[in-house]
């Protein structure tokens, strides 16, 4: 059955979801008395229902227990990141002892680079996607700094072709095999947050690997929006944030992936308390012996009351599984290209390009919108009338109705109020 652009279609589409009652579980935002078109669950994800309660626990276990939080508390403060394995393991692809929570996403970056950028004398180079997020592109940046080399010439990016807005997977791949001597890391965004393009994950890692260099993605972008398989591919490692897809709130707990076949190398890092041994770790002593396992990148001991909203929303995604997710986003996102299409047809002086990639198979949740014969000024329609989007320079509207709390309602509602917002 075709789309269409009616109320009737998008309520009917919405009474025959069977992930339509997950919108219950989670707090939107309210505009003249009505739930608000919230298309920015790629910047911020929304409060779940349950995270009051979740952090309130480890409040009233602070207040009860004290310090003794740690061992008597209803979730033990001591081993709290442990109780995110086996759902971070789920949600990524990975097996439980490669995945942790910890950090904020850029730290994470960081820590990671250490052990897996290791410039040696031709083979120094990092590949990366041109215009990544500002965060990478620093983490990069200093990184090689760090290592005394020049970025111009250690940082080779891949850009679109001219005329086009996303990256070829086979300039991709060409930009590899044409390094490939010199090459010690290729690290992309596994989603592009700019235009929301994903990029194949599995065929770069085996080129990179090919070429003799390690593989790693920022997933912020992908994390609980993407179906992804990071031990099968073999990506070397991985870091994401929590509070965009993963609706975990504002700035908070990171999350890591490292292959297993890394845990018990000599891989450099920089050690911490909580990445030491575990039987060794209350003797005090010197000599740093990382845990065998994901863990052992660990500095301190967990964020609890971070965590504690983190694995409230991790529940929800254990209870729905990325299969379902993913396979509502892809009708969810398809029935929004054509609403913005349809729209788009009907005017003059104004055209809407998506430079989303168009094949399912190369997107999330997001599209990206030039509106061609409009400005920023749309964009500030768009909001008076209650669409909570998301505006990036120069010209880009980014908008992404996620499985879990958007409806197809809302895609016809942001359809009308587009339409109504032109000239």
């Amino acid at each position: 059955m075709g789309f269409e652009f009616t109320k009737a279609y998008a309520q009917g589409r919405d009474n025959s979801d069977p992930l339509a009652s997950y919108r219950d579980q989670f707090f939107l935002p309210q505009h003249d008395n009505e739930d608000a078109v919230y298309f920015t669950g790629n910047s911020l994800g929304l409060q779940p229902k349950t995270a009051q309660a979740a952090l309130q626990q480890e409040l009233d276990d602070w207040a009860k227990y004290g310090v003794e939080g740690h061992f008597e508390a209803k979730n033990p403060w001591f081993a709290y990141h442990e109780f995110f394995a086996e759902s971070l393991a789920r949600l990524v692809g990975a097996k439980p002892e490669e995945v942790v929570a910890m950090n904020g996403l850029t730290v994470n970056l960081h820590l990671l680079l250490v052990s897996f950028y290791k410039p040696r004398g031709n083979r120094y180079k990092i590949l990366c996607e041109a215009k990544a997020f500002p965060s990478d592109q620093y983490a990069l940046e200093t990184q090689v700094k760090f290592h005394s080399y020049d970025p111009d010439d250690a940082i080779i990016e891949v850009a679109p072709r001219e005329g086009e807005h996303t990256v070829r997977l086979e300039d991709v791949l060409a930009a590899i095999e044409a390094n490939k001597d010199e090459l010690a890391l290729v690290m992309i965004g596994g989603v592009n947050y700019y235009t929301g393009q994903v990029f194949d994950m599995k065929t770069i890692a085996a080129a990179g690997h090919a070429a003799g260099a390690m593989v790693g993605f920022d997933l912020a972008h992908a994390a609980g929006n993407l179906h992804l398989q990071l031990h099968d591919w073999e990506v070397d490692f991985a870091a994401w944030c929590s509070y965009k897809y993963l609706n975990s709130g504002p700035g908070s707990v990171s999350g890591i992936f490292v292959h297993e076949k890394h845990h018990q190398s000599d891989l450099p890092r920089f050690g911490g308390w909580w990445g030491h041994d575990k039987d060794t770790r209350f003797l005090m002593e010197k000599g740093f012996q990382p845990i065998q396992t994901a863990e052992g990148w660990q500095l301190s001991n967990a964020p609890v009351f971070a965590m504690a909203i983190h694995k409230a929303s991790l529940d929800i995604f254990d209870a729905v599984g990325m299969e379902a997710l993913r396979a509502k986003s892809q009708e969810l996102t398809g029935y929004l290209e054509f609403v913005v299409n349809t729209v788009s047809e009907g005017l003059e002086g104004t055209s809407f390009e998506i430079i989303t990639p168009g094949d399912p198979d190369q997107r999330g949740c997001q599209l990206s919108i030039l509106a061609h014969g409009q400005g920023k000024a749309l964009f500030d329609k768009l909001t008076a009338k209650g669409v909570i989007a998301d505006w990036r320079e120069p010209n880009v509207i980014r908008i992404a109705p996620v499985p879990l709390y958007n409806s197809f309602e809302d895609v016809y509602r942001f359809g009308v109020k587009l339409a109504e917002s032109i000239g």
